[in-house]
């Protein structure tokens, strides 16, 4: 497995200051965030280290050889807006600048993108799957025919008030895939896995590596601790930053012994990226290195 991280936590850095602060740390590849130009909507969203509207052969030429140079590579082109937004015009949006990733990953040679699938937080489940159907065949087409991987997170994008009540990613459960990945059976479309979006909603995050082992084509390390004291007073109904907090692997509830065993046990040999989102390292240009060196330290337990 190769070990490396999301770039959205370096906000405030160019694409050549984040590969080589992936060099300088020693890892191996980035997930590069790769948002449309503009201000961010949410926090770690809006994150552009690379321009896909500029993207011409001298740029890409470029990117290749700076990568080569520094021994980093790119995991994916990471994108992950709400595509199925009950705002048509944000969905368009959406839509149209993760084709725009899809084929950019073609030519810069890396062959994935890891997104959401999107959701009309206002609709049920069985009424988004139904949207789906409309939304999303196109987008594999493109991807199958660019020789490009679209790899899912499981997060359910519900945290506050804001995504209340369904959320903002319809691809949050092992019963949901299968119902996507039978209406999609392409093998272009795929996951990008991260446990600790199982651990709040109590789900088994061992089990499904096994069943959708062929589905895994992107892996995320991010730790998640749910506060039982908290939950006993809230209740699972209640917004889930009311009762849990992402955290760096091993300072939260995720076993990344058997998970990484797991992962071991499918044979997977992909790309694996810390993702950090704990506001325990947040103060400073210092405490977000730090949090990548902490990460990095704990997960060379399992992944060298």
């Amino acid at each position: 497995m190769k070990l490396g991280f999301v770039s959205a936590i370096l906000d405030q850095s160019s694409f050549e200051e984040v590969i080589d602060t992936a060099s300088e740390l020693g890892f191996g590849c980035v997930e590069l965030a790769c948002w449309p130009q503009g201000k961010a909507e949410r926090r770690y969203a809006g994150v552009s280290h690379l321009n896909v509207d500029d993207l011409d052969d001298k740029k890409i030429e470029y990117i290749k050889a700076y990568c080569a140079g520094k021994k980093v590579e790119i995991s994916s082109l990471a994108y992950y807006p709400n595509a199925m937004d009950a705002d048509l015009e944000k969905r368009n949006a959406a839509i149209e600048h993760l084709k725009k990733l899809i084929v950019a990953s073609n030519r810069l040679g890396i062959g994935m993108v890891t997104t959401f699938i999107g959701r009309d937080q206002t609709k049920t489940v069985e009424e988004n799957i139904e949207l789906f159907k409309e939304i999303w065949p196109p987008i594999i087409k493109l991807a199958e025919e660019n020789n490009v991987k679209v790899a899912i997170e499981n997060c359910p994008m519900l945290f506050g008030r804001d995504q209340w009540p369904g959320g903002q990613n319809l691809a949050t459960t092992p019963s949901i895939w299968r119902q996507l990945f039978e209406l999609i059976p392409s093998k272009n479309f795929g996951l990008n896995y991260d446990p600790s979006h199982f651990v709040w909603q109590m789900i088994d995050y061992i089990k499904p590596i096994y069943e959708f082992k062929d589905r895994i084509f992107h892996v995320h390390y991010k730790d998640i601790k749910v506060y039982s004291d908290k939950l006993n007073d809230v209740g699972i109904m209640a917004y889930p930053l009311s009762f849990m907090s992402p955290k760096l692997p091993g300072l939260g509830d995720v076993d990344w012994g058997k998970y990484v065993s797991a992962l071991t046990d499918i044979g997977y040999d992909g790309y694996t990226c810390i993702e950090v989102e704990d506001k325990a390292f947040e103060g400073s240009k210092e405490a977000v290195l730090n949090s990548l060196k902490l990460s990095k330290r704990y997960m060379e337990q399992f992944v060298i």
